[in-house]
């Protein structure tokens, strides 16, 4: 099939830019668009991406959160999406806005509805205080916005359960699940554990480590940080004496680390959070919230522990559990290969050709043939 993907912007490698990496090899010489372009952080294979106007403002793939008013505008500027089968929008915020031909199938693969819209309270803390009444009237506009742009989507595709029902509430769609991709062979079983916790992510307000250090002070246990954020010098003027700040680790490294510790400790809700399915790749158990992609990912006492209520104490009572009790790292890692590339293949494949077919059955109907 003739594909094209249509992609938020493209300034970093992460997970959902993994995610099109990987559709990308299902698809090879398939068309890439984006808003923004930062050629230098990226793998070959999304260096050729097709940027917009957007490219051409000094630092704007550096500042690209601060463009979002003007992405609905990068997506309408652009002509419609011709001579392919079908189009696959990377969507969680304005890509499923891209304009497509009539003939042609869109699925959507939402990674979430976009989050500063429909979840303001939230994300609030991003803006400064002077600018956050006009950032909450521009993101009512989104959200009118958004639920519009959701009509020109054939098949939506969610990455998790949570996201699924999100796209249920807020478009009134439904939606497949479609987990992202992880890579299960570099992400293995090796070596001996140790006593230290793990905690991978972004330093950010919505990631929670601020949880898990609090969990922490007082205990015995050593919980080791890696990841890098707007608040990682705050967070280290507060962590207790039991918690190390490693910074962005290679992925050698970080294997490495998940593979040697007792458990990772989540305390995000995520929309998925590949972070813990490459854990348990390693037969490392995840302590996380019973919300967001965690409850796709973790089995409850099985391949993890999961806490009710998203405060101090439930962090803290889960690590003394998970320092007491022993899972099975075998039983871990099977689970974890629920969520190997090969399988993403092949689903996201599988959706696409059932949407182009379910297309082409469409336009096949006579017009005023009642059908």
């Amino acid at each position: 099939m003739r594909v094209a993907v249509a992609h938020e912007w493209l300034v970093r490698y992460a997970g959902s830019e993994r995610v099109v990496a990987e559709v990308l090899a299902v698809f090879p010489g398939a068309r890439l668009l984006t808003t923004l372009l930062e050629a230098g952080t990226l793998p070959p294979e999304l260096q050729a991406a097709e940027s917009s106007f957007l490219q051409r403002i000094p630092g704007a793939p550096s500042h690209h959160e601060w463009l979002l008013p003007l992405m609905p505008l990068a997506w309408r500027l652009r002509s419609p999406v011709e001579d392919v089968d079908a189009v696959l929008s990377s969507s969680h915020a304005c890509a499923k806005a891209v304009r497509v031909g009539n003939e042609i199938a869109h699925v959507c693969y939402c990674h979430t509805p976009m989050r500063y819209a429909w979840d303001f309270g939230a994300e609030a803390q991003r803006f400064p205080l002077a600018l956050r009444p006009a950032a909450r009237a521009l993101m009512a506009w989104f959200r009118r916005w958004d639920r519009g742009t959701a009509t020109r989507v054939d098949q939506f595709v969610a990455n998790s359960t949570a996201v699924a029902e999100r796209i249920r509430r807020f478009y009134g769609r439904t939606a497949e699940v479609v987990h992202p991709p992880v890579d299960t062979e570099f992400y293995s079983p090796d070596g001996e554990r140790e006593d230290s916790f793990l905690y991978v992510g972004r330093l950010v307000s919505y990631k929670r480590l601020d949880l898990a250090l609090e969990a922490f002070r007082g205990l015995g246990e050593r919980l080791l940080v890696v990841g890098d954020g707007h608040l990682r010098k705050a967070l280290e003027r507060r962590a207790p004496a039991n918690v190390e700040f490693l910074g962005e680790v290679p992925a050698e490294q970080l294997r490495a680390l998940y593979r040697r510790a007792r458990a990772l400790v989540y305390p995000a809700v995520e929309d998925f959070g590949i972070v813990m399915a490459e854990a348990q790749a390693c037969g490392t158990p995840v302590i996380a919230p019973t919300a967001g992609g965690a409850v796709d990912i973790v089995r409850d006492g099985t391949t993890g522990w999961l806490f009710e209520r998203h405060d101090v104490d439930a962090v803290r009572d889960v690590v003394r559990r998970a320092a007491a009790e022993e899972l099975d790292s075998a039983e871990i890692r099977q689970n974890a290969e629920r969520f190997a590339a090969g399988r993403f293949r092949r689903e996201i494949r599988d959706t696409i050709e059932r949407a182009v077919h379910v297309r082409g059955s469409r336009e096949a109907i006579p017009a005023g043939s009642g059908a």
